[in-house]
């Protein structure tokens, strides 16, 4: 069958469905990954076919022009449905506004919708697996009758937000044919009725849900939902920077090593990054522990004294790195939280921001992990977690636990029969070719 991939150009958005692309791949699938002319490199540095859609979104400017109102909405708030009075009307109404206006139609820009419909019509994917934010990918798939299905990475509380969002609104207005419109206030709805109303296409959940996920958040971080969804283990994948093993980690360490990065988006964007890197290597100084911190020159840059424990280096792959290390100390994102999860490594997660803070929470809740909020980051604060971290044996014991679960998971070649199958059922169901042409789906 034929794969389109679709993710907005951020790395970090997109590495998690390389994996899941390769496996396509290795089993005979053609697939095509359509991102922002910006992603293209990164794109085919993972070893795969790149359909640049559309112009860069300006993601740097963004953050600019709006970033202090965008965090001063979501820094240190708790996302959790769950958790008793957090999601308030007032504030689920200013996300929506704020993040459809602001985040989400810039990413799906006009020029990057038209452009992937365009290339969807001609190429005629059977399968849509699309970025959860890039709801563009669901545009294509819907005006092309492909099947189609949304790739998470970290816990979907957007979806759980929605649903509280729509609860506490109620019903949209129904028109003389019985189709239920969006409600007026649903700013994500009304704007993907509009864009798909370009196509000549309805509105409905789908467009916003997929007809199902693939979720590679083990159980234990996934939020409750009825949405159906297939299980897939998370396979770290770090990048398109050079992957190699250095002659220092191929000894093994003498005392415990502990991994601290700030990330890679962190290097590439000027989204606010509230972690001080000299108050962390402080507060690690004296410490009898090897520090392995991943830092680039502008990171390096900002450190006034390095202790004699710490090793600096630009890069080293996490999934290399980790299996030798007793901890890590990094910012939260979800793709160093993953890596460091399936390797069974203790966590001091920074998160501060969106679902960072959930897994960040979650983690300690499950005792395999530390949550410190940035802004409470203080040498003391930092440097007495990481004792408890290195001389707790409960912590590796509970972060062996959720290894564990990550690998009862099936592996991304696993998964592709049950694509194979769930793209076949959708597609069966009066799906068909533009000209009306019925074309099968599975291999």
């Amino acid at each position: 069958m034929r794969v389109l991939l679709t993710s907005f150009a951020m790395d970090a958005h997109f590495n998690g469905s390389v994996p899941l692309a390769w496996a396509l791949r290795a089993a005979g699938h053609e697939v095509r990954v359509a991102s922002q002319p910006a992603l293209t490199g990164s794109i085919t540095a993972a070893g795969l076919t790149a359909v640049p859609v559309g112009t860069d979104p300006g993601l740097d400017e963004m953050v600019k022009g709006v970033g202090d109102s965008v965090l001063s909405h979501h820094a240190n708030q708790s996302l959790d449905p769950e958790a008793p009075g957090q999601l308030t009307p007032a504030f689920l109404k200013g996300w929506d506004t704020m993040m459809t206006a602001t985040f989400f139609t810039l990413v799906n820009d006009d020029p990057m919708v038209d452009e992937l419909v365009a290339f969807a019509r001609a190429w005629e994917p059977d399968l849509v697996l699309w970025e959860p934010f890039t709801f563009a990918g669901a545009v294509a798939a819907k005006v092309t009758g492909a099947a189609h299905a949304r790739l998470l990475s970290f816990p979907d509380l957007f979806l759980s937000m929605r649903r509280a969002f729509l609860d506490q609104l109620g019903p949209g207005p129904t028109d003389a044919d019985g189709v239920r419109a969006p409600h007026p206030e649903d700013s994500v709805g009304q704007w993907l009725q509009w864009t798909l109303g370009r196509y000549g296409v309805p509105f409905d959940e789908e467009a916003v849900t997929g007809q199902w996920s693939v979720d590679q958040v083990p159980r234990s971080f996934r939020p409750p939902s009825d949405r159906p969804t297939v299980g897939m283990r998370y396979i770290p994948y770090n990048g398109p920077v050079p992957a190699v093993v250095p002659d220092w980690l191929r000894v093994p360490p003498e005392r415990p090593r502990v991994c601290v990065t700030l990330g890679l988006t962190a290097r590439t964007s000027e989204f606010p990054n509230a972690v001080p890197v000299d108050l962390v290597l402080k507060a690690i100084e004296g410490l009898d522990i090897e520090v392995v911190a991943t830092l680039d020159a502008e990171e390096r840059a900002l450190l006034s004294h390095v202790p004699d424990n710490v090793r600096l280096v630009d890069h080293v792959p996490l999934h290399a790195l980790l299996p030798t290390c007793a901890a890590i100390v990094h910012h939260g994102g979800a793709g160093t939280w993953s890596t460091a999860l399936v390797e069974g490594v203790p966590q001091i997660a920074m998160g501060w921001i969106w679902d960072a803070i959930e897994r960040a929470r979650r983690q300690q809740e499950l005792g395999a992990g530390l949550h410190l909020p940035s802004h409470e980051v203080t040498v003391e604060g930092l440097r007495s977690r990481l004792v408890r971290l290195l001389e707790e044996p409960s912590f590796a014991s509970a972060a062996a636990r959720l290894r564990t679960e990550a690998e009862s998971d099936p592996t991304p070649a696993e998964v592709v029969p049950v694509l194979e199958r769930l793209t076949a059922q959708h597609r069966a169901h009066g799906r068909r070719r533009p000209g009306g042409a019925s074309t099968p789906c599975a291999s």
